[in-house]
């Protein structure tokens, strides 16, 4: 046999030996585990056990609407900061598949954190429900990829906590007029506020668009 048609063949042997399927799912693994999914699992499902914790206590007002916002927005300093690349900003241009892997691992870690905090919820009252955590979690989210865009995943821990904290004094002024009613300080809203639901969307949806285009902005090594 030629050496011509042995060139010709090699593609289509290729494509025996490694079918599609099996170089998109080495493909999905190796980016799970470039972001460390298994040690971001685990550190979801101890939030979850954390806020399972927290309502088996009696606390007052407060507390009962504060605790949960914190353990929200530690489990999404959990995802931000997964989103770290270990290559850095070279990566951007390595494949055409990393926007869709970007775009899916973000939106299954999110999907995970929210069924974590429900399923940690079972059994015990959770003040405004599973609606108000979809929308913390995912309001939350938002802004850690858009911190991770802008300055990195190794700290975009820090968008997400700022805004933590801003919430926990929203929730504080229901008390303690002048109350914070802007719908863009979600966590101070009733859970079925329209105006809190689509502000928390609109940040989630242009934090993974913009985290999805340009993954988060680290340099190699760090």
């Amino acid at each position: 046999m030629s050496a011509q048609r042995v060139a010709e063949m090699r593609p289509a042997l290729a494509s025996v030996s490694h079918p599609a399927w099996a170089s998109g799912l080495r493909l999905v693994w190796l980016h799970a585990t470039s972001r460390r999914f298994p040690a971001a699992l685990g550190a979801l499902a101890a939030c979850a056990i954390g806020l399972r914790i927290a309502l088996i206590g009696h606390w007052d007002a407060y507390g009962a609407l504060q605790l949960p916002l914190i353990i929200e927005a530690a489990s999404v300093c959990v995802l931000t900061v997964s989103t770290a690349s270990p290559l850095g900003e070279p990566e951007r241009v390595a494949g055409r598949w990393l926007p869709w892997l970007r775009l899916g691992s973000v939106v299954m870690l999110t999907a995970v954190a929210v069924g974590a905090l429900a399923a940690g919820a079972v059994g015990g009252h959770l003040s405004g429900g599973i609606l108000d955590v979809l929308r913390n979690v995912a309001g939350l989210t938002g802004i850690g990829l858009l911190c991770a865009a802008l300055v990195g995943g190794g700290v975009a821990w820090i968008g997400p906590t700022a805004y933590m904290i801003a919430g926990v004094y929203a929730l504080y002024t229901q008390w303690h007029s002048p109350a914070v009613t802007t719908p863009w300080m979600w966590p101070g809203r009733p859970p079925h506020d329209l105006g809190a639901e689509l502000c928390a969307g609109l940040v989630f949806t242009c934090g993974l668009a913009l985290f999805a285009v340009r993954g988060a902005r680290d340099r190699a090594g760090e």
